[in-house]
């Protein structure tokens, strides 16, 4: 059976880009097991209140990721708030984690895919947004809305 080509959406974590600043992005894969790839498919999966860490030892996990068990697995269901290591090269770690320990960063999944069959995983290098920033985000927003609406009307008119 040939392996599917593309990109296939899984999940993308919204929340992510309202209480962070995304600095930079990185690809990532993802240890998983059987009947987690299968759950994926079916998009069951939650990134809300996800992060990832860089262990002393160098290794990136992704922690807090909510993979809802499979149906109709026999056996070996995992815990489906496991941590799941990343696959990463060594200095793209090493970047991350130097990132990291500067003050304010953090690491976020932005969004969960499948790249030519295989499971990926954004890594969003991320810098907390603080509240009147998120009131900024929200007014900019609603004026942006406020500008498409009354070109649409505009356009109607002319035709």
């Amino acid at each position: 059976m040939p392996r599917e080509s593309g990109e296939k959406m899984i999940t993308v974590n919204r929340k992510a880009r309202h209480d962070y600043f995304i600095e930079e992005t990185v690809e990532a894969g993802i240890m998983l097991l059987g009947a987690e790839v299968k759950s994926l498919r079916d998009g069951k999966v939650n990134l809300k209140d996800s992060y990832a860490k860089i262990t002393k030892g160098g290794e990136a996990y992704l922690v807090g990721v909510h993979i809802t068990p499979y149906g109709y697995a026999a056996r070996d269901i995992p815990d489906p708030e496991r941590q799941r290591k990343l696959l990463l090269h060594r200095r793209e770690i090493d970047r991350l984690a130097g990132k990291t320990r500067e003050r304010g960063f953090t690491l976020v999944p932005t969004k969960l895919y499948f790249k030519n069959g295989v499971a990926k995983v954004e890594i969003g290098l991320a810098r907390g947004k603080e509240h009147h920033d998120k009131r900024q985000d929200l007014k900019a927003a609603e004026s942006k809305r406020e500008i498409d609406r009354v070109m649409k009307s505009r356009n109607r008119t002319r035709s």
